[in-house]
């Protein structure tokens, strides 16, 4: 059984990590032409460190890795007219073939503004105009992305956002629709009322364990774990997990910086009966430097394990 760490968006160690942006206010300033000439510098900047973290990322046998959804600035807003995709058809050719030359896995998790379900109209075409984007974006790279989504609302109450949830995702192309997975969140959407729309929807489940701990369903973790994982029968790809430590009491929903090993060790004891590989996505501040200070305890205490992990 092979595990394999990722972690999200930026790196602690690299410096050329981090996606530059620019507001809609800011570039409104602009004239025309200053607005394309910034615009056009930003977004090359970005895909040039892109390319260095996934290098990066090879070069510390790290294969599994989010994209932010920063990576191109305004590419969501509703009065944006340039065009993402022609302009750098040759930087997206080059990231995507990085990714298939070294079996990288890259996905998307776009923030609480994508949601399917609100109760309020003009969110749908703004979640459409967001998963439009990500796909623009996977498909430049030759390189099937999925999109991972919380449920979402529950603004009239669940069994009426789930209903809400339904309906919309049928108005999501379908070459959309089999990208998404679907999470169980913190506060509303446990992980049975998630697998329970899975199933539905015949959607693959992505598990959030912090979450689980923070918004309990009423078995544990480990009887819902082979089901979960009963959701990506039909995928060619892993399933996913996302893991994450509380920052303290208080604030238990909260990402810590670091993985602490205690809830590390307790889950590698639910990964034991999967006996199939699993791709779990670390959640921390602390980014990279989470993943590989989790690495190193992983080497020392589970040298007796039947898991290998990378």
């Amino acid at each position: 059984m092979k595990v394999r760490l990722g972690y999200v968006a930026i790196s602690k160690t690299i410096l050329e990590s981090y996606c530059h942006t620019i507001t809609y206010t800011q570039f409104k300033k602009l004239s025309m032409k200053e607005r394309e000439q910034k615009w056009y510098k930003i977004v090359k900047e970005n895909l040039k460190n892109l390319q260095k973290i996934l290098k990066y990322n090879v070069k510390n046998h790290i294969y599994f890795f989010r994209i932010s959804q920063t990576l191109i600035p305004l590419a969501t807003h509703p009065e944006m007219t340039f065009d993402y995709i022609k302009p750098f058809q040759k930087e997206w050719k080059k990231i995507g073939s990085y990714i298939e030359k070294h079996h990288l896995r890259v996905d998307f998790h776009p923030d609480q503004f994508c949601l399917l379900n609100s109760a309020k109209e003009d969110y749908f075409p703004n979640t459409l105009r967001i998963l439009m984007y990500l796909k623009n974006i996977s498909d430049a790279m030759g390189i099937p992305c999925k999109i991972i989504l919380h449920i979402g609302s529950r603004e009239g109450g669940k069994e009426e956002a789930l209903k809400r949830f339904k309906k919309n995702f049928q108005k999501v192309p379908f070459s959309i629709q089999n990208r998404i997975l679907l999470e169980n969140d913190d506060k509303s959407y446990t992980v049975e009322d998630t697998l329970n729309l899975c199933n539905e929807l015949k959607v693959p489940m992505v598990l959030d364990v912090l979450h689980h701990k923070c918004n309990p369903s009423p078995k544990t973790l480990k009887e819902y774990f082979p089901q979960i994982l009963k959701t990506w029968e039909r995928e060619k790809i892993p399933p996913k997990i996302h893991f994450s430590s509380s920052l303290n009491q208080k604030h238990k929903w909260y990402h810590s910086d670091y993985i602490s090993w205690k809830d590390f060790e307790k889950f590698v004891s639910i990964l034991e009966q999967a006996h199939e590989d699993v791709d779990i996505m670390i959640e921390a501040k602390a980014k990279d430097e989470a993943l590989l200070r989790l690495r190193r305890q992983i080497h020392f205490y589970l040298t007796d394990k039947k898991i290998h992990f990378e």
